[in-house]
């Protein structure tokens, strides 16, 4: 094909990859399977890469590509976002309904929402594309998170709205996203997220994009604030026509005549609310008329249209039979309660994380105690205390035990940490955990290879340490429970796919303690080789920046294990690649064109895709950002360079076209 040819079907392959990201992220009705969007994706992405200059910010393909940031830049509301007044009670919904009719003198009509608990943050698009995401902050001043919004998969990366306009919605981690990340968490001895607003709230904070990628986040838009658009006559209206647009807007609202009508919505929202696949905190109501909103007002916080309902929590009693162990990928152990069957928020509970024995012992926590029980953010069982005037006598203090219940080996304590640890590299239970670490998307992303497979083949003893799952053959596969030929033949290439993978995803993958998916690229691009980051002692490792003592001790103390420098020598003999295939940062990037130099790059560019010239930039110091601010040094501007340039011209920042960008280019 020639470029011409290329450029038509590169757009026809983005209009079909983004019509299936709507159907499947914001319809929750997907017309193919997975496997038709990933060869088209892989189509386009081969082509992207035959001709990059025709990649554009809307492309599938671009929702992940930023490097991380060092901080985030401030974004000025042009609107303030103002935080809702809260009713705790049917009485104060019909104070607030007093209160408006008794402005208004006439009856009105409301608008019910479910209040999503999650990270209120805003979208800007200018000329049909998104420009810029953000936090809500403070109400007047948040923070630019566009690299972290990009990746969330049902925001619009381009709409058909050519007029500017800003959507506002609730950010937030749907329920089994977030038990999966606390999960992993518990088992990496990290702190746990306390409920789903916090996970959303920290995912999107994070400097690099693909951690919050990785944690499958969700949005539901509620809003709009600047908009050069038609003139609505209702909120009603308002969110048709942003459904229209391909946002996703929670179609769970409700137009009511009658405060009656709201209540009846609350309280059948009150019932249903556990039956949700994400969280809610309440329901939000608004006056649905925008002249009637306009006539209300706003007081110096909050609107005097619109009010939030809030649930009361719920918790229940029960009582605590026994507490089993359990041993993490990481060797620690965890103890949780088994209790008597009872329903809260909605399903029926029989366990609950006790996470350690200090614990425990701060909740006097005994074996045979009735206990208080609720899910935290409604989500996670939690044992809140024990009622004492209910014990008998008969109730059994509970102690961690010196040995791990898998393998017997003895536990430890390592100093600062409350855990007990099994560090048997052996451990059967740790082993599997390992495993299905190993084969996770951050890591080694070997599709199929999940947790009840990997149980399988453990069982069957067909794995039994990481570098089995590289001699794992079809005939040894179709012996296993509900393996097929077609789910064989799929897994193993996978398993043969994730030999190639690039060494930060090996380093990712082997567990390391401390050693995080930032940490394993920071490494990879550092040393190249795992040839090296064995070779490397401990001052080595602390000279990189962003890499700590702790984990300078875990890495010398880990790669100095015999058992481990075995497992690498298998891995490397079985075709694994252990060599980084990332950019590179120059070394001699101090004395540059960019060196320290805040770049802004907008509008497309001819010679390079703008990863291309990002790379470039940053490997000879500069920083490149997301926007321009009075901080930004130079703006490179291809055609149709929007907004960013009109800024750069304001803040008097100096400008370059793409010729002057490849002349400096090729002087360094």
């Amino acid at each position: 094909m020639n470029k011409q040819q290329v450029e038509k079907k590169i757009q026809a392959l983005k209009k079909e990859l983004n019509q299936y990201s709507y159907e499947y992220y914001v319809l929750d009705k997907p017309t193919v399977p997975d496997s038709e969007y990933d060869k088209k994706l892989r189509e386009l992405e081969d082509l992207e890469k035959q001709f990059p200059e025709l990649i554009t910010a809307d492309s599938p393909t671009q929702r992940v590509g930023d490097q991380p940031l060092d901080s985030f830049e401030k974004v000025r509301h042009a609107i303030p976002m103002l935080s809702l007044g809260n009713a705790f009670s049917s009485d104060e919904l019909r104070d607030f309904d007093r209160r408006v009719k008794q402005t208004i003198g006439k009856d009105v009509s409301y608008i019910c929402e479910l209040k999503i608990d999650g990270l209120a943050v805003s979208l800007r698009y200018e000329d049909g594309q998104l420009v810029q995401g953000s936090t809500r902050g403070d109400g007047t001043i948040g923070e630019d998170i566009t690299s972290n919004l990009r990746t969330i998969r049902s925001i619009p990366l381009s709409i058909h709205e050519k007029n500017t306009i800003e959507v506002r919605g609730e950010a937030f981690i749907p329920q089994r996203s977030f038990i999966t990340l606390n999960k992993q968490r518990e088992e990496n001895g990290e702190a746990l997220f306390a409920n789903p607003r916090n996970a959303a709230a920290g995912s999107l904070r994070q400097l690099d994009p693909k951690i919050a990628a990785s944690r499958n986040l969700d949005v539901f838009w509620y809003g709009v604030g600047v908009w050069e658009g038609k003139e609505m006559a209702s909120h009603s209206e308002c969110l048709t026509y942003l459904s229209s647009l391909g946002f996703k807007v929670n179609n769970e609202w409700r137009i009511c005549q009658s405060i009656e009508e709201v209540l009846d919505y609350v309280e059948y929202w009150t019932i249903r609310r556990p039956n949700l696949p994400y969280e809610i905190d309440g329901i939000v109501i608004k006056v649905d008329a925008l002249s009637d909103q306009e006539a209300l007002g706003y007081t110096a916080k909050s609107p005097r249209w619109a009010i939030a309902y809030k649930f009361p929590a719920e918790e229940v009693v029960t009582t605590l039979r026994d507490i089993e162990l359990s041993v993490g990928r990481t060797g620690v152990i965890t103890p949780t309660a088994i209790l008597d069957p009872v329903r809260v928020a909605g399903s029926t509970v029989q366990r609950a994380s006790l996470h350690n024995a200090d614990l425990i012992r701060e909740k006097d926590i005994r074996v045979g105690d009735t206990v208080i029980l609720r899910k935290a953010g409604d989500i996670i069982p939690e044992i809140v205390r024990v009622i004492e005037e209910k014990r008998t006598g008969k109730e059994k203090e509970f102690s961690m035990p010196s040995h791990c219940p898998a393998c017997q080996s003895e536990l430890i304590h390592i100093e600062e940490e409350v855990a007990l640890r099994c560090i048997n590299p052996n451990c059967p239970a740790q082993i599997q955990e390992g495993l299905i670490h190993f084969s996770s998307r951050d890591a080694m992303n070997i599709d199929g290879l999940g947790e009840r497979i990997i149980a399988q083949l453990f069982r069957e003893k067909l794995v039994q340490s990481i570098p089995d799952v590289y001699r794992l053959e079809k005939n040894e596969l179709l012996k296993l429970e509900r393996m097929g030929e077609k789910s064989a033949t799929n897994l193993l290439n996978a398993i043969e796919q994730s030999k190639e993978n690039s060494l930060e995803k090996l380093l990712f993958g082997l567990g390391i303690r401390f050693i995080g998916v930032r940490a394993s690229q920071i490494l990879a691009e550092a040393f190249q080789s795992m040839d090296h980051l064995q070779q490397a002692t401990y001052d080595d490792f602390i000279q990189i920046d962003e890499i700590g003592t702790k984990m300078a001790d875990s890495l010398v103390q880990y790669f100095s294990d015999e058992k481990v420098q075995k497992m690498i020598q298998e891995l490397s003999e079985l075709g694994i690649n252990m060599t980084y295939k990332g950019p590179v940062r120059s070394e001699s990037s101090e004395n540059t064109t960019f060196s320290g130099k805040v770049v802004v790059l907008t509008g497309k560019l001819e010679h390079y895709t703008r990863n291309e010239a990002k790379e470039k930039i940053e490997a000879l110091g500069g920083k490149v950002t997301g926007s321009v601010s009075k901080n930004t040094d130079l703006l490179i501007a291809g055609e149709a360079a929007g907004s960013k340039y009109k800024q750069a011209e304001k803040l008097g920042i100096s400008i370059w076209n793409e010729e002057q960008l490849q002349q400096a280019l090729e002087e360094e």
